[in-house]
């Protein structure tokens, strides 16, 4: 016998509507998108220095409380002969020093990183203080609104959680929202996050019509693209090219070779290169369509990459052109 979620998809799509409103609201208005960059891996505790400086039973000890990040830890000190060594629990962490202040004053440097994380986590959530507990023990309304950090460490983390979800359907409209979000300043990296979740996206979906919805939304994101930070654009015609099981996710990158967007119309034609891949028999249908865009393209170095692609395309090449990167892209 079937059984219903306890999550509701609706409420969870609506509530991180809100929280993405709000920050517009706070914004002024202003629905700019900006580069977070990329992402760099948190890995915590960092090494320990005790393998260093061994500790004796005969060596002082002092229970000290010092004050990190505007908060107290109770801090374990001991004065061994080569160095003082301070060493906090609650944090996973030590450090060492020639004097006790300058061991207590790196103990603090080497927390701020974690202490800063964890004050980020909190942020987002609304939440006072630290966010010190797991990431993955958070709920589902919270790793979605997680994916949006400015630190992509954090919505990697989050987006995680939510590939282990059970109940991970319930989140489909959600998801969905996130692709068609055109207003949060790090939109593109919870953009990249839902793109990567939807490489499988039969598990996330009920039904035919949802996933159709989710190739609608995947076009979307090529059509008025007006950056590709995040390489999210890109990923899109990745994921529509090469991952979504439908026909109708090459007939989205075929449509989108007439974008308004450069950079969905750059993303298309690499994406119908994969199109191929996984359906040969496409192969004329795609070759003939690039050779048309070519023929219409108003962008220079997009008309070479359609005319090169489809001669890939055609000739059944293993490997394609290197997509063009344009002048005001940075590098």
């Amino acid at each position: 016998m079937p059984t219903t979620s306890p999550l509701d998809p609706q409420r969870l799509e609506a509530d991180l509507q809100a929280f993405v409103a709000a920050l517009r609201r706070a914004r002024g208005g202003d629905a700019v998108s900006l580069d977070p960059g990329h992402r760099v891996p948190f890995r915590w505790p960092p090494p320990s220095v005790l393998h260093r400086f061994p500790v004796r039973d005969e060596d002082a000890r002092t229970e000290v409380v010092v004050a990190m990040g505007e908060e107290p830890f109770e801090v374990e000190v001991v004065e061994t002969p080569a160095a003082v060594v301070a060493r906090c629990d609650a944090l996973w962490l030590d450090a060492h020093g020639p004097s006790v202040d300058e061991a207590l004053a790196e103990l603090a440097d080497r927390a701020e990183p974690l202490l800063r994380r964890q004050r980020l986590v909190a942020r987002m959530l609304g939440l006072e203080g630290r966010h010190a507990g797991p990431i993955s023990e958070l709920g589902p309304l919270e790793h979605l609104k997680l994916l949006y950090c400015e630190d992509r460490d954090i919505g990697h983390e989050a987006q995680v959680a939510i590939e282990t979800l059970h109940e991970r359907r319930a989140l489909f409209p959600a998801l969905l929202s996130i692709l068609r979000d055109r207003s949060h300043p790090f939109r593109r990296a919870a953009q990249w996050a839902v793109l990567d979740l939807f490489e499988d996206l039969p598990s996330f979906c009920d039904s035919r019509v949802e996933e159709l919805r989710a190739v609608a939304a995947m076009k979307s994101l090529l059509w008025d693209a007006e950056d590709d930070y995040c390489r999210t654009v890109y990923k899109a015609g990745v994921v529509l090219g090469g991952q979504v099981p439908l026909s109708e996710g090459g007939d989205a990158l075929i449509e989108c070779l007439r974008a308004p967007s450069r950079i969905g119309r750059r993303s298309a034609t690499h994406g119908l290169f994969h199109v191929v891949e996984w359906q040969p028999e496409r192969r004329g249908e795609v070759v003939g369509a690039l050779r048309r865009a070519a023929a219409q393209e108003a962008e220079p170095a997009l008309r070479v990459y359609a005319e090169a692609m489809a001669r890939d395309i055609e000739a059944e090449r293993l490997d394609h052109i290197v997509e063009p990167t344009f002048p005001d892209e940075g590098p």
